[in-house]
C-alpha cells in the first residue's frame, strides 16, 4: 500500500502546528500562521507537498463546510431582511469595481483584459471574512451582515463571469437563447433542492434523530451538504452556494443545533487547509524579485476595493461607520478569484507575468485582512473625525432582533414533568424561558406551542444558542450526571454570574456538583423521603407548622456538609454566615391583615421577625421604603428571616377567612 498523500498531509499538519504555534507567541492570527505554513509547505520553499490537486480538494470542501456553517446560523427570513445589502451592495460593489479597474489599467492592457482583471478583482474573500467575524462574535454585527450580503452575491455573479471570459478573448459568442436556456436549467435545479429540503429533508431528519445514533447524523449532514453542493457546481455554481443553500435549508429545522455540533470540527479542519493551500501558490522567487511591483498592485487593489465598497455600503442603508468597516474588511482578494485567473491564463486574458504578479499580491491582501478586520473600526473613527465630520455623530446602525435573541431567561434542559412544570410556572409569572431536549418526538411536539430545541446541551454551541451568556438561570431536570457536570462546567464559562439549579438522585452527588459551580442542587432520594414523612405525619395530625419545623431541621442537618462550598457571590455569602436567612417573595392578598397597615406599624419586624428589603407594585419595584410606606392588596412583598419566621409571617398575608365569612 502507498500512503504518499498521507504523509505529504501529516507533514503539512505537523508544520503548520509548528508555525501557528511559533505565530501565536507574536500574537499573529492564525490565518496568517495557516499561510505562512502553506507558503513554507508549497513548490517554491520545502516541496513537501506533490499531490497540490488532492489539496486543492480538501481546500474547496473546507469552503463549503463553511458556507454550510453560516447558511445554519441564518435562515430564509433572516437572509431576505439582507436582501437590499445583498442587491444593491453586491451590484454596486461589482459594478463600481469593475469600472475603476478597466478605466485604470486600459492605459496599459487592452479593455478586455483591463475588464477580467476588474472581474478577479471585484470578488472578495469568503472564507478569510467570514472566519474572522465568527471567531470575533460579530457575525451578526451590522458589518457581519453587510459583508455575508455581498459576499453572497458575489458567489452567484461568478456563473455569469465564467461565461463572460471566453467572450472577452474572443472564443465564444453568448446568444440570448442560450442564456435564458441556461437560466432556466438553473432555476429549475435550484427550485428543485429547495422543494426538498422543504417537504422530504424534515421527515428525513426526523427518521435520523430518532435512532439517537450520532454517526447517522454526521452521515446524513455532510451527505446532504455535499449532494446539494455537487448539483449546484454540476450547473455551473460553486460547491460553496450550494453548500450554503444546504445550510439554510436545514437551519430551518428544529435540529439545526444537533446538527452544527457535528460538522463543526470537520469546518475547522479543512477551512485550515484551504488557507495553507493559499499559501502553497504562492512563487517565492518571482515575488523577490518583483517585490516591489507586487507591492504596489496589492496597494491598488486594496486601494480601489476601499473606495468601491463604502458609497456602495452607504447606498444600501448603512451607516458611515459600518460602510468603511465593511469596506476594509473585504479588501482583499477573494479565493474564486484564483480559478477565474487560472481561467484568465488559458484564454490568453493574462500573460504568465500578470498571472504570479496577481497571485502574490492577492496572497498579501490576504494577509493583512486580520489586520484590516481588528483595526477597521479604529480607521473609521479617524477618517469620521478627520475627513468625514458630517457622519461623525450620524445615529449608529440597529439590527433587528433575532427570532432567539433570550435575555435574563431560564434555559430549561429536558422537558419531562419537571420542566414541563418550571416552563408552566415561568409562563404564568410572565418569565422568559426557553428549552433543550434530546427526545426529537418532544421536540416534534411541542415546537408549535414551547420555544423548543433540539441539541444536547452539554456542548457549549448549543448553550450559546440558547442564550447562556444573556440567561438569569439554567435549569437541569435532567439525571444524568456525567451529562450534568458538562453542562454545568461549560455554562459557568460563557456566564459566571449564572444560577444554576441542578436535579440529582442521590445525596453523594451535591459535594461535586457545587465544586463545578451549581447553586442549587435537589437530590431526589432526599426530596421524596421529606415528601414520604411529611405525609405519614399529616396522616397522624401533627400541627403543619411542627412538621415544617422537622422539615427544616432535616435540611439543615443534610446540606449543612455543603455550606462550605465558594459558589463565587456575594448573595452566597450572606447566606453561609447567616445559616437560616431565608429570602422569600409574598403576595398581600384582598383581604389580609397586612393590606392596609405600614412599615412603621413594626407588624412585620416586631411581631413576625421578618425584614422588607423591598416592594413591587404595579409592575415596579419600590426599594426606598420608610415608616410611612403602606401595603396594599397585590403588593408582592420582598423578605428576609429565619425560615420559621417566613414560613409563619405567611399567615398575615392570606386572606383573613373568618373576616371574608362575617362580611358575607
Amino acid at each position: 500500500m502507498h500512503f504518499d498523500f498521507l504523509q505529504e498531509l501529516v507533514a503539512l499538519f505537523m508544520i503548520s502546528i509548528v508555525v501557528i504555534l511559533a505565530c501565536a507567541k507574536f500574537k499573529i492570527p492564525s490565518i496568517v500562521a495557516l499561510l505562512l505554513a502553506g507558503i513554507i509547505c508549497g513548490p517554491s520553499a520545502l516541496k513537501l507537498v506533490s499531490e497540490a490537486e488532492a489539496v486543492n480538494i480538501m481546500a474547496e470542501v473546507g469552503v463549503a463546510l463553511l458556507l454550510f456553517t453560516i447558511g445554519m446560523e441564518l435562515s430564509l427570513k433572516e437572509l431576505a431582511r439582507i436582501k437590499r445589502p445583498l442587491l444593491i451592495g453586491g451590484f454596486g460593489q461589482m459594478t463600481f469595481t469593475i469600472l475603476i479597474i478597466t478605466a485604470i489599467f486600459s492605459f496599459v492592457v487592452t479593455w478586455q483584459e483591463a475588464v477580467a482583471f476588474g472581474c478577479l478583482v471585484t470578488l472578495s474573500s469568503t472564507a478569510i471574512v467570514l472566519s474572522l467575524f465568527q471567531q470575533k462574535a460579530q457575525s451578526d454585527s451590522p458589518q457581519g451582515r453587510m459583508c455575508l450580503a455581498i459576499l453572497i452575491f458575489q458567489d452567484l455573479i461568478i456563473v455569469p463571469m465564467m461565461l463572460l471570459f471566453p467572450f472577452l478573448s474572443g472564443k465564444l459568442e453568448l446568444s440570448l437563447q442560450e442564456g435564458l436556456i441556461t437560466l432556466g436549467k438553473n432555476s429549475l435545479v435550484i427550485l428543485g433542492i429547495i422543494l426538498f429540503g422543504k417537504f422530504i429533508l424534515p421527515k428525513l431528519m426526523f427518521a435520523v434523530v430518532k435512532t439517537r445514533s450520532r454517526e447517522l447524523m454526521l452521515m446524513t449532514t455532510l451527505g446532504f451538504c455535499f449532494m446539494v453542493a455537487l448539483i449546484t457546481a454540476s450547473i455551473g455554481l460553486s460547491l460553496s452556494l450550494g453548500a450554503f443553500i444546504a445550510g439554510l435549508l436545514l437551519s430551518e429545522s428544529e435540529y439545526s443545533i444537533s446538527v452544527m455540533e457535528n460538522v463543526l470540527p470537520f469546518k475547522e479542519v479543512f477551512t485550515s487547509i484551504f488557507f495553507i493551500s493559499v499559501g502553497m501558490l504562492l512563487n517565492l522567487d518571482y515575488f523577490f524579485s518583483h517585490i516591489f511591483i507586487v507591492l504596489l498592485i496589492a496597494a491598488i487593489i486594496i486601494a480601489i476595493k476601499v473606495i468601491s465598497l463604502v458609497p456602495v455600503v452607504k447606498m444600501a442603508g448603512s451607516s458611515m461607520r459600518t460602510s468603511i468597516i465593511s469596506a476594509f474588511s473585504m479588501a482583499q482578494i477573494g479565493e474564486f478569484s484564483f480559478v477565474l485567473a487560472g481561467h484568465a491564463l488559458t484564454l490568453n486574458l493574462m500573460n504568465e507575468n500578470g498571472y504570479q504578479t496577481f497571485l502574490a499580491a492577492s496572497i498579501i491582501t490576504m494577509v493583512l485582512t486580520p489586520y484590516f478586520i481588528n483595526n477597521a473600526p479604529q480607521f473609521a473613527k479617524i477618517l469620521l473625525v478627520r475627513y468625514l465630520k458630517k457622519y461623525e455623530n450620524e445615529q449608529e446602525d440597529i439590527l433587528p432582533e433575532k427570532h432567539n435573541d433570550f435575555s435574563d431567561h431560564i434555559i430549561i434542559i429536558g422537558f419531562g414533568i419537571g420542566g414541563k412544570n418550571l416552563a408552566k410556572v415561568a409562563k404564568e409569572s410572565g418569565i422568559p424561558y426557553v428549552i433543550s431536549e434530546l427526545n426529537p418526538d418532544t421536540v416534534k411536539r411541542f415546537k408549535n406551542s414551547e420555544p423548543i430545541y433540539h441539541g444536547d446541551a452539554s456542548y457549549p454551541l448549543v448553550l450559546e444558542h440558547l442564550g447562556v451568556a444573556k440567561a438569569r438561570v439554567l435549569a437541569i431536570m435532567v439525571t444524568d450526571p456525567v451529562g450534568s457536570r458538562a453542562i454545568i462546567s461549560n455554562a459557568k464559562k460563557l456566564n459566571p454570574s449564572l444560577h444554576i439549579v441542578v436535579r440529582t438522585r442521590f445525596l453523594s452527588e451535591i459535594p461535586s456538583l457545587k465544586q463545578l459551580g451549581a447553586n442549587d442542587v435537589i437530590p431526589e432520594e432526599f426530596e421524596t423521603s421529606i415528601e414520604a414523612f411529611a405525609k405519614v405525619l399529616n396522616h397522624y395530625l401533627i400541627p403543619l407548622q411542627q412538621i415544617q419545623k422537622y422539615i427544616h431541621q432535616i435540611r439543615e442537618e443534610v446540606y449543612s456538609g455543603v455550606r462550605s462550598v465558594d459558589m463565587g457571590n456575594s448573595l452566597q455569602s450572606i447566606k453561609d454566615s447567616l445559616p437560616n436567612l431565608q429570602f422569600a417573595a409574598l403576595t398581600v392578598e384582598e383581604h389580609s391583615k397586612l393590606a392596609g397597615s405600614r412599615l412603621g406599624d413594626g407588624i412585620l419586624r416586631n411581631i413576625y421577625k421578618v425584614n422588607v428589603a423591598g416592594i413591587h407594585r404595579d409592575g415596579k419595584d419600590i426599594t426606598e421604603l420608610n415608616s410611612e410606606t403602606e401595603f396594599f392588596a397585590h403588593d408582592i412583598v420582598y423578605l428576609f428571616g429565619t425560615q420559621e419566621a417566613i414560613i409563619h409571617v405567611q399567615e398575615i398575608f392570606a386572606e383573613n377567612k373568618a373576616e371574608l365569612h362575617a362580611d358575607k
